[in-house]
This record gives C-alpha cells, sequence and structure tokens, in this order.
C-alpha cells in the first residue's frame, strides 16, 4: 500500500474528528470546540517569550493563525498515523484514543465548559475518527487495481471515499461554526439590551476635534473615535465568550463589608455616565496600533465598591472574567478622580461581544492587561501581595500605567512627494493626564517644532494633531514625533521594548521628495 494513501485516510479521518467536534460544541453550548479547548491551553501555558513574538508578529491575526496552526498540525498528526495503521490499525486508534484524551483534558480546564458535554463531544469526535480510520484503512487494505467480484475497492473508489469524507467533514465543520454562531448569540440576548439614559453624558464632538473629515490628506489618520468593528482586540480567549444574561451576575467580594451580586439589570438601572477613554495593550510597539479611542457608558468603579463597603486592608482591585482571566491594580484608581468604569455600553451600542459584553472595566492612565477585565464576573477586593494578576507571573510588571505616547499616521510609510508642502498627522495619548502638546522634528538632526493640536474631548481621549512642512529639500528625510502631557512632562526618546511595563521611544517615519 502507498504511503501517501494511508497519509489521506489517517488525514481524512482526523479531519472527521475535528469537524465531528465542531458539530457538537456548536449544538452544546457549555461543550468547547476541541480545537479551541487545545488552543486555549496552548495560550495559558506558552511560555511569555513565545507570546510576545506572537502578538509583535501577528497582532490581532494571533488567535485565528493559533487555530489554525493546531488544525493543520492534527491533520498531519492523523497522516502520521493512518501511514503507521498500514502495518498496524491498532497503533492508529490507540493514537487516536490519546489525541481524544488532550482533547478532554483541555475542554475540562474551560471554565465554561461543563463535565457531561465535553466528554460526550469527546467520545463522540473521536469515535468518529476511528471509525473512518478503520473503514478507510481496511478498505485501502483490499485495494486492486481492477474491480473485484470479493468487494476490493479499486484506487479510485478509495480515492473516491476518502474525496466524499473530506467534503463532508469540511461541510461538518461549516455548519457546526455557523450553528454555533446562532445559538450563543441568541441565547444571550444581546440585541434585547436597550441602553439607560446617562445621568452625565459625553459632550458633543466639537468641528475642530476631528480633524480627519475635513481634510482629504489626511485619509490614513486614525479616527478620533473608533468604531467598535475596527477597535484593537488583544486578550487571552481564543474564541469570544457569549455570555448568557440570565444566569449572569456580577459579584463584588473580598475585602468588602457587604459582598453582594447583582444582575444586568441590577446594574443597568444605577446611575450611568459616558465618557471619552483611549484604551492601549501594553504589548503595543512605538507607532503600534494596539491602542484605540472609544465613548464608554458605564458606573462609576467607586459607586459599584462603597456599595459593599471596603475596608481598611484593601490594596488591589482584581477584575475576573467568565473565562477566570484576571487583572489586577492599585485600589486608588477607583477613587483618585480618573474615569474607571463597569462599562456596559461602547460608542451607543451594547458592548460588542468580542469587547466584553455585558459588562467590562475601563481604567483610564492603565494598560489593560492590569485593568480592562472583558466579559466581567467578579470584582474582589484583595491586598497588593494577596494576589498576582495573569501576566504577573508570565514576566509583566504589576503596575501597568500607559506610558506617554505619540504616533505618524500620515504620511504612510515611505512615501514619495513631489516639490511643495507636506502634510504630517497623527495621534497623541495620555490618559488620565492629558496632551499639553506635540512637536515634530524634521530631519534625523533637524529642530522641534510645535504641531497643530485638535480640540480635546478631554484629558482620558488622545488627541489628533497635524504639521504642515511647507517647503521640505529634495531627498529622504526621518521626521519623528513628540508630545508633552497635561503636566508638562516630554515624552523619552530612550527606545525600550513593550516587556515588562511598555514600549517607549519616539516614532519615526522616512518621507522622499523627488
Amino acid at each position: 500500500m502507498p504511503r501517501r494513501l494511508g497519509a489521506a485516510a489517517g488525514a481524512v479521518a482526523a479531519a472527521v474528528s475535528l469537524a465531528v467536534g465542531e458539530l457538537i460544541a456548536g449544538w452544546l453550548f457549555d461543550a468547547p470546540s476541541l480545537v479551541v479547548a487545545v488552543g486555549d491551553w496552548v495560550i495559558d501555558t506558552a511560555p511569555p517569550a513565545v507570546k510576545d513574538w506572537a502578538i509583535a508578529a501577528l497582532g490581532t491575526a494571533d488567535k485565528p493563525a493559533l487555530v489554525i496552526g493546531i488544525t493543520v498540525f492534527s491533520l498531519a498528526f492523523g497522516a502520521v498515523l493512518g501511514i503507521i495503521s498500514r502495518v498496524d490499525l491498532r497503533v492508529g486508534v490507540g493514537g487516536f484514543l490519546f489525541f481524544g484524551l488532550v482533547g478532554l483534558f483541555a475542554g475540562l480546564r474551560s471554565p465554561l465548559a461543563s463535565t457531561i458535554p465535553t466528554a460526550f463531544s469527546v467520545v463522540v469526535a473521536v469515535s468518529a475518527g476511528i471509525a473512518s480510520l478503520v473503514w478507510l484503512i481496511r478498505g485501502l487494505q483490499r485495494v486492486s487495481d481492477v474491480p473485484s467480484p470479493d468487494g476490493s475497492w479499486t484506487r479510485r473508489g478509495f480515492l473516491t471515499a476518502v474525496g466524499g469524507l473530506a467534503t463532508l467533514a469540511a461541510a461538518t465543520a461549516v455548519l457546526g461554526r455557523a450553528l454555533a454562531g446562532r445559538v450563543r448569540q441568541a441565547v444571550t440576548s444581546r440585541l434585547d439590551v436597550v441602553l439607560p439614559r446617562p445621568v452625565d453624558g459625553a459632550p458633543a464632538i466639537p468641528a475642530d476635534a476631528d480633524l480627519g473629515p475635513a481634510d482629504p490628506e489626511l485619509e490614513e489618520l486614525a479616527s478620533l473615535v473608533v468604531s467598535n468593528v475596527d477597535f484593537y482586540r488583544i486578550d487571552t480567549a481564543l474564541t469570544v465568550p457569549r455570555v448568557d444574561l440570565e444566569s449572569w451576575t456580577l459579584k463584588v467580594s473580598g475585602l468588602v463589608d457587604r459582598p453582594y451580586e447583582m444582575t444586568f439589570d441590577e446594574l443597568a438601572s444605577l446611575p450611568m455616565v459616558e465618557r471619552y477613554v483611549t484604551l492601549s495593550c501594553v504589548s503595543n510597539e512605538v507607532g503600534g496600533d494596539l491602542v484605540g479611542n472609544a465613548k464608554w457608558l458605564g458606573v462609576p468603579l467607586s459607586e459599584v465598591l462603597e456599595r459593599a463597603g471596603v475596608q481598611a486592608g484593601a490594596e488591589q482591585v482584581v477584575g475576573r472574567s467568565v473565562d477566570d482571566f484576571t487583572v489586577g491594580f492599585p485600589i486608588e484608581a477607583a477613587f483618585d478622580g480618573r474615569e474607571a468604569l463597569v462599562a456596559i455600553g461602547m460608542n451607543d451600542e451594547p458592548l460588542p461581544f468580542a469587547h466584553g459584553f455585558p459588562a467590562r472595566l475601563v481604567v483610564s492612565g492603565l494598560y489593560g492587561y492590569v485593568s480592562a477585565t472583558k466579559w466581567l464576573s467578579e470584582i474582589e477586593l484583595t491586598t497588593w501581595d494577596g494576589f498576582d494578576a495573569y501576566w504577573v507571573p508570565r514576566g509583566w510588571s504589576k503596575k501597568g500605567p500607559i506610558k506617554l505616547q505619540s504616533r505618524i499616521d500620515v504620511p504612510a510609510r515611505n512615501t514619495a512627494y513631489d516639490p511643495g508642502p507636506v502634510t504630517l498627522a497623527g495621534v497623541a495619548w495620555a490618559p488620565n493626564t492629558g496632551v499639553g502638546g506635540v512637536e515634530v522634528q524634521l530631519g534625523a538632526d533637524g529642530e522641534w517644532v510645535q504641531a497643530e493640536l485638535a480640540t480635546s474631548l478631554g484629558k482620558d481621549s488622545w488627541r489628533q494633531w497635524r504639521y504642515v512642512w511647507q517647503s521640505p529639500p529634495t531627498g529622504q528625510h526621518e521626521v519623528r514625533v513628540r508630545a508633552t502631557d497635561g503636566a508638562g512632562r516630554v515624552q523619552t526618546s530612550l527606545p525600550t521594548p513593550p516587556r515588562p511595563d511598555g514600549a517607549q521611544g519616539h516614532h519615526m517615519r522616512v518621507i522622499r521628495v523627488r
């Protein structure tokens, strides 16, 4: 028997197993996809350096890349088992059983999974894979070049069987993913949520706060308010949790006098405020796009905590999500006057699933890894030394104040211009302090000149800036940007990497004048 036919049989059997797992995951809300479960396990156990590389190299595509990688590895593993099974089918069956044990272990680690549905999913998926492998290998062992009255397959018949199973597996996987999307979105009832009117709404955006719409040269300038679809997403969830509002509650616990829980309706009935707040990922490189500004609707975190009665020993606010991800930040951030919200709305909509529905934490001036719990399920008060949140044991700083930063959006990289004025533009941010000024350096050793600042939306929002270089000389030029915050501090030129507490340095672009 040719090795390649055995490999095809094993790969297709693995595809059947994965597809059946996807179908059951779509049917049963609390049975995770085997691919997703293994992916979550990989994310939790991967060395910090690997995670850093994935975010730096792939950005928001890191999760899809991981899913594709696990799928390809599974098919390759199946192909190897298929080759071995030509000689000893028992080894192939044993390999699929091992595959199932790995999936079961990973699946049961998920806090969103239930034991019986997860075990059922694994048993059925592995059984389907083993049945496919046995059927194809036994058929392959009887392949002949011509039709035979004893029921042997021809090579063409075997390939037809392989192709048919592969097509069925693909269709099953697509159906499973579609079913998962429909079912999970239905049970969350997000579309039925009507956001309450804030008692303190965000101000109307002044016309001169957004430079982009009025200037066609600023097409690449980041929007003053980033849409929900375009807002960056960096988290540890391989698939977005779909939280059922009927069973969801927010728990307030720890060093408080009156621990309590509240439903979404109870949370939404509290006095709401609207605020523009810029959030940033600590993994954002200088000039990177893992940062965005949005309008958030929520309850001040201080009010949520005061209802419970904060004890004197409380030093740290721990946010915990439905998938057990945790953040932790000093309790002072909830009471020092900055915008710190338990948010339920984003840009006039209920929180999107990808950004934390039904509730999340938004804390101005702190990187997301220490503050921005999405899919929030619990707020716990602890001592500072009593708990280390998810990223701290993985090599990141326990404190994560956002660094003063600025970015050049216009022109794009290595843009060439004809002689004449050249427009430079971008954004700068210093949440909780505000941006007081932006300067641009014209040429590697050139002077720093003041840029025009758009009107501010507040100290927690980023600001757009623009500078028109009237007569740049012919040749290639490096242009840099630096910001000054509301307290007069100037952005440092010293380059530092994101680890352990955020990147620093001046963003630079190269332009060429013909």
